[in-house]
């Protein structure tokens, strides 16, 4: 499966070029077919470079046989899915230490830097990371400014807004949709089997790549379960359990998942020196779209008023409203993500810090209305995290978007990608 040319803008772009003129080596990692690839080819195309693709044999070979032949350029290097010839690593750090200069060598690659065999991790330290997620709909719908940008700068401002007009059908088809630019081109028959192939291939072809899989048949069945606990507490028991997995092999099948971006774990935030919290990781699928597929959820499905259905929606939802507010934040200096939850049952569904340690709290909430004690956990946390709680914010469905009290904030979902 290869990536085409997207004709949408990204944002990621303009901070690619921007760390360039700091970072000898950035590295872009994230999800095949997410962009990865027209990045690249942006920048070769702006700095007059070519770009090596690793996915290619014959590239391949060649830069294996002869790594340090192909990092010695005048103009930026740029590497496709580098770690498939991962001696080119050694050759890089051999032409740093001669010329350490920003902007020498952009790459990029489809598993996590981390899950290399420790002697490929040659530029530990010196190699500057950037995760590319799947198109936001701020990418998607072009529009600026944008919410995680604009609370830090200033929450009250970032409130006012005209009433949304979008509808509970809209969301659904968003969430059902998802990010990766080839699906989006695909109407919902196409799309479904686009995510099908996504997935198939990912799991046989790059979690092969990264450690045999003795159990392989056994994979697609983890993921299914662990797309049922998105946006939930991580059980990794009960998901190899039901899987027939025993604990430890899970959890290894678990992180290879992690490593080519099917999955991820939204750690837990501690940072408060009151509150007993908990240590559990939330689990999220990388993709919203994938989720439903997944889990066959379609819009129909989604729509139904019955509990099960009205449960799945609200899962669903908090995934995509998670994956919305780290794109975002993948766009500023400095930002952490973790969600949290205390052992005596106070939960807020992500909060964001600074490294000067101002936070910004998200709720995410599936009703068009948000009762007085939906807010008993923003509370909560204003009161334990003091000045540096800078806002908390609930995303609902409804249409208004208002100040309930000192610095808690009730916005609609659509207001992350809204003008």
């Amino acid at each position: 499966m290869t990536e085409n040319w997207v004709p949408i803008p990204r944002r990621t772009l303009g901070v690619v070029r921007e760390r360039m003129r700091d970072e000898p080596v950035i590295l872009l990692e994230g999800p095949r077919s997410v962009g990865k690839s027209t990045l690249l080819r942006l920048i070769a195309a702006e700095t007059g470079s070519s770009v090596l693709d690793l996915d290619d044999l014959a590239t391949r070979d060649a830069v294996a046989a002869d790594p340090a032949l192909f990092v010695r350029d005048d103009n930026p290097v740029l590497i496709d899915e580098y770690q498939k010839a991962p001696l080119v690593l050694d050759a890089i750090k051999a032409e740093l230490n001669a010329n350490g200069a920003p902007g020498r060598f952009l790459l990029a690659g489809s598993t996590r830097y981390e899950t290399l065999p420790v002697a490929a991790q040659s530029l530990t330290g010196r190699l500057h990371t950037m995760r590319i997620y799947p198109l936001s709909q701020t990418e998607i719908e072009q529009h600026e400014p944008l919410l995680v940008e604009r609370l830090y700068a200033d929450p009250t401002e970032a409130v006012g807004s005209p009433e949304s007009t979008t509808t509970r059908e809209n969301y659904i088809e968003r969430i059902v949709r998802g990010g990766f630019p080839m699906a989006l081109q695909r109407g919902a028959a196409s799309r479904s089997r686009w995510f099908d192939d996504y997935v198939r291939l990912t799991l046989e072809r790059d979690t092969a790549e990264i450690v045999k899989v003795r159990q392989s048949s056994m994979m697609p069945r983890l993921l299914g379960r662990l797309a049922g606990q998105s946006a939930q507490i991580l059980n990794m028991k009960k998901a190899g359990e039901d899987v027939g997995l025993d604990a430890a092999t899970a959890q290894n099948y678990t992180k290879l998942l992690e490593a080519v971006f099917l999955i991820q774990r939204l750690p837990a935030w501690h940072k408060l020196q009151s509150g007993r919290a908990s240590a559990s990781p939330k689990i999220h699928l990388v993709d919203s779209g994938v989720a439903a597929r997944l889990l066959r959820l379609t819009p129909e499905k989604l729509a139904r008023k019955d509990p099960a259905s009205l449960t799945e929606f609200g899962h669903l939802l908090e995934t995509f409203v998670v994956g919305e507010v780290q794109r975002q934040a993948s766009w500023l200096d400095g930002i952490s993500a973790g969600h949290w939850r205390t052992y005596t049952n106070d939960e807020v569904d992500l909060v964001l810090e600074r490294d000067d340690g101002a936070i910004i709290a998200f709720e995410v909430k599936s009703g068009s209305r948000v009762p007085g004690d939906d807010f008993r956990h923003l509370r909560r946390l204003r009161l334990l995290a003091g000045d540096a709680f800078l806002a908390g914010v609930v995303l609902y469905l409804g249409r208004k978007s208002y100040t309930m009290e000192d610095r808690i904030h009730v916005m609609p979902v659509d207001r992350l990608w809204s003008s």
